[in-house]
């Protein structure tokens, strides 16, 4: 359903915490009632976790849009129907921006620093509408606090609200300011991915792709124009870029060029799916059976594949184990495990992966006195990380600069890490 006597594509703004209270709320014209949140609990209630929540909720006078980031959940109420990638990409770069200028996106940091919270959102939404969402821009705008202007503006009565327009926003690169000076010119880029994938029984792969992003940190004077060029560029199924991308040359020579903006960005963010083009960086072998009566076996071993040499950190398994388990008595080689005798979530955290001596847990599962086992086993959840590596193949083949005269130093690092890795057992 459409309205004519609204356009606004953002109404209000809640921010939740996981107990279910509500401790910020910002309305961008009229005030909406709290009372419309109980459509999002209503449907809290029925998910099994936070990220099984429906992003959108339709309810009978508006839509909730939320995302669940830093244990809270920020929803956006909206009236009319709107492209909902578009508000959660603004809620992204709301809690982005709220982790630059507090260095954390904590309810404590939210509530220590309401003032500035409520400026940032009257600057970064205009009559509901995206306007200023940029870290340069905003922190020319905005002051982020410290301990000396908090005092100040509190004996003064003054805000933090810059009383002249930033550079950026005359010009046609709102992204970054004029007149940026650094003595040590740098620019670091980080290739990041993170490998969902599906692995069943046999360690054969029922589904898997790779979700990647590259992160930067540039602290270049002036206006440097900066190419970057890579390998293997045919490897992106699917990409988003910073506005700063110039899309032009993409398509045509499958080149970055760009104006980047002053500090940390994400230039670029893209996936690689379809299956087969997936390597699988990590096995499992693993056995739970049932010995008889209320006993059980469990076995598994974890080790590295297709890592190209390089050491496999960081690694953690969790399996939810079935509500009938009473405990566990269990034998790690390396690392520590946990059972919680509540949740029934078996952790082993198994750090870096030795390939002379693979990681190996193995002992009893005793199951509540009378209990049947379950006809199906439980699946595994992995989290690891291998640095030096993008699983993808990627690789950034030279990063060229433009426009200014002096030599930048230049990083380009990679990592590889675990998103919804899962096992099946």
């Amino acid at each position: 359903f459409t309205s004519t006597r609204d356009s606004r594509m953002i109404h209000s703004l809640f921010t939740i915490n996981t107990s279910g209270d509500v401790f910020l709320e910002k309305h961008w014209k009229s005030v909406i009632s709290r009372s419309i949140i109980d459509y999002f609990f209503d449907a809290q209630n029925k998910a099994a976790s936070p990220q099984d929540i429906p992003p959108v909720i339709a309810t009978p006078h508006h839509y909730l849009i939320s995302i669940f980031r830093s244990n809270i959940f920020f929803v956006a109420v909206c009236m009319t129907e709107v492209p909902p990638l578009f508000v959660v990409e603004f809620l992204h770069r709301v809690v982005d921006t709220f982790e630059d200028y507090f260095s954390e996106c904590s309810e404590t940091a939210i509530k220590e620093n309401y003032v500035v919270v409520y400026e940032l959102l009257d600057e970064m939404l205009d009559n509901g509408f995206p306007l200023a969402t940029e870290a340069n821009i905003l922190k020319e705008l905005i002051k982020p606090p410290n301990i000396l202007r908090t005092v100040v503006n509190t004996v003064t009565g003054s805000s933090n609200v810059s009383e002249v327009l930033p550079t950026g926003q005359l010009s046609s690169i709102p992204w970054r300011r004029a007149g940026v000076k650094y003595t040590n010119n740098e620019a670091y880029f980080d290739v990041i991915e993170e490998v969902d994938a599906i692995i069943d029984k046999s360690g054969s792969t029922v589904s898997a792709e790779i979700h990647g992003y590259i992160d930067c940190a540039v602290k270049l004077t002036g206006m440097p124009d900066l190419t970057m060029s890579f390998m293997n560029p045919r490897l992106f199924d699917d990409v988003s870029f910073h506005p700063c991308v110039r899309y032009k040359k993409w398509e045509s020579d499958r080149i970055l060029s760009f104006v980047p903006p002053d500090g940390n960005f994400r230039l670029v963010s893209y996936h690689i799916g379809s299956g087969s083009q997936v390597a699988i960086p990590v096995y499992v072998r693993h056995s739970l059976s049932w010995v008889g009566g209320t006993q059980g076996r469990l076995d598994i071993t974890v080790g590295p594949k297709q890592t190209m040499g390089r050491t496999v950190e960081q690694v953690k398994i969790e399996i939810p184990m079935h509500k009938s388990v009473l405990n566990c008595s269990l034998t790690p080689s390396q690392g520590k495990y946990s059972f919680d005798p509540v949740s029934k979530v078996l952790a082993w955290e198994v750090g870096k992966i030795d390939q002379t001596k693979l990681p190996n847990l193995r002992g009893s599962v005793n199951l509540v006195t009378g209990a049947a086992p379950e006809d199906t086993n439980p699946s595994i959840s992995l989290q690891f990380a291998i640095s030096q590596l993008a699983v993808s193949g990627l690789k950034v083949n030279r990063l060229d600069m433009y426009g200014e005269k002096y030599k930048p130093f230049k990083g380009v690092k990679y990592l590889t890490k675990a998103g919804r890795f899962q096992v099946r057992m």
